[in-house]
């Protein structure tokens, strides 16, 4: 079974960061890419990063130059570094992984970022 382990939320100050952390079990993780989501109160949710196979990266304009999603295949693990927090940034962010045919979501992290 796949599963998604999300971690690393929690309330920050605006201009401060955060690591969010998602560990994969039950799936070959090298094989595959991993996708950072965010939804935002009565939003919809949107793509935010994703850690490419090659370990290349690729980001929304809203994170390029804060955000830096990375991953570590040994450890079946993806993280995304962010920096430069903004209010704007609050929201539950989800790790996701499509595979086996099917989407694989993590339950979410909340990151508030308030003064």
């Amino acid at each position: 079974q796949v599963q998604l382990v999300d971690s690393g939320g929690g309330l920050v100050q605006p201009g401060e960061s955060l690591r969010l952390s998602c560990e994969a079990r039950g799936i070959n993780f090298r094989l595959f890419a991993v996708d950072w989501y965010r939804q935002a109160p009565e939003k919809e949710r949107e793509l935010v990063a994703t850690a490419t196979v090659d370990n290349g990266a690729i980001y929304a304009d809203f994170v390029k130059g804060r955000f830096t999603v990375s991953r570590d295949n040994i450890n079946r693990r993806s993280t995304l570094q962010m920096n430069m927090l903004e209010p704007e940034d609050t929201a539950v962010y989800y790790c996701h992984v499509k595979a086996r045919g099917s989407d694989w979501w993590g339950r979410g992290t909340r990151v508030t970022v308030s003064s």
